[in-house]
């Protein structure tokens, strides 16, 4: 676990890594190193995994959403200036998809309110960028998943924790072992959630293909992207838009469907043999252990149609160019 550690850290270009029992509990472990708790208030976005706001609801703190871009499916940082209050303590955008959030512009609002820690969401993001710097060393605290799906997978659950900062490093590896550096001593009220050392072993194996899977699956989005201009499918399948100065690693390659019945065409992409996925059906505003926060349907208009028009197509490495033609036709025959 120490060598994944030192290793993780180098290859996040954070100077620290503490490893956990998975993504969920690395969000979990980061909100409870920066002392938030009851009445506080964190910035994050609707449209992601659960854990990314019940982490902040189970330690007492109210997640306070904010829309997405809905090109690039991250939090739009020009609607989380407006969300906070003298109660927020932390913003916590999700590098969604493999794609990093706009850390610049968020770092710059965080800043100005009081220099606010940012926590990376990056579970799905190891390995991106923006503007050359990598997921997980822009903010306080990044926050990796090693499940089995994610760029990097074990073979079971694991995460890790990234930071420049000696103390929170301190801090983490003392909470994740039930707040105990010395043993039957407990300095903190921590959580078990210690990072197997077999999941370690197999992630050791894996770490130095990963930069090689991850530019595999940015060539295969370039691929499908102009497989869909020579389809014509243009004007009726939106693609991933990829920002200027990053590295997208594609954890997911998610389309929007125009102007046709989204639920039709997974049925069709089924039935044609497609794997195929809906990140994510129902936001996380409106789901039913969310309604004391008292959101209702239509208050993030973006995230909402996101659930209702997007689709993931298989993206991982091993994909090839006959694979990819059979889901272009797939998605043509239906168009």
């Amino acid at each position: 676990v120490r060598a994944l550690e030192e290793e993780i850290a180098r290859d996040s270009e954070a100077r620290y890594a503490v490893g956990c029992a998975s993504g969920s509990d690395a969000l979990l472990l980061a909100l409870m190193a920066l002392g938030i708790g009851e009445g506080d208030e964190v910035i994050t976005t609707p449209y992601s995994f659960f854990a990314t706001a019940s982490s902040i609801a189970r330690l007492g703190a109210r997640p306070v959403f904010v829309d997405i871009d809905p090109r690039t499916y991250n939090i739009d940082p020009a609607l989380v200036e407006k969300a906070i209050t003298p109660r927020t303590r932390a913003i916590m955008p999700v590098h969604l998809f493999g794609q990093c959030a706009e850390m610049d512009a968020l770092a710059a609002i965080a800043e100005r309110h009081g220099s606010l820690p940012l926590i990376e969401d990056a579970a799905q993001a190891i390995g991106a960028e923006d503007r050359g710097r990598r997921a997980g060393s822009m903010g306080a605290i990044g926050c990796l998943s090693f499940y089995p799906t994610k760029n990097l997978g074990g073979a079971g659950d694991g995460g890790m924790l990234t930071t420049n900062d000696e103390q929170l490093a301190a801090r983490l590896r003392t909470l994740r072992a039930h707040g105990s550096d010395v043993k039957y001593h407990y300095r903190l009220l921590g959580i078990n959630s210690r990072l197997d050392s077999i999941q370690a072993a197999i992630l050791r194996v894996k770490l130095p293909y990963l930069d090689e899977w991850s530019d595999a699956r940015a060539r295969n989005a370039a691929r499908y992207s102009q497989m869909f201009l020579d389809a014509g499918l243009e004007n009726k399948i939106e693609l991933p838009l990829c920002r200027d100065d990053v590295r997208h690693i594609y954890n997911q390659y998610v389309i929007r469907v125009l102007r046709t019945e989204r639920d039709l065409l997974l049925k069709h992409l089924q039935q044609s043999g497609v794997g195929i996925e809906v990140y994510y059906p129902l936001p996380l505003h409106v789901q039913e252990c969310f309604r004391y926060l008292g959101y209702r349907e239509g208050d993030f208009p973006a995230s909402e149609r996101a659930a209702r028009e997007t689709i993931a197509l298989p993206i991982y490495p091993e994909l090839d160019i006959k694979q990819q033609s059979m889901i272009i036709t797939a998605l043509s025959k239906f168009c």
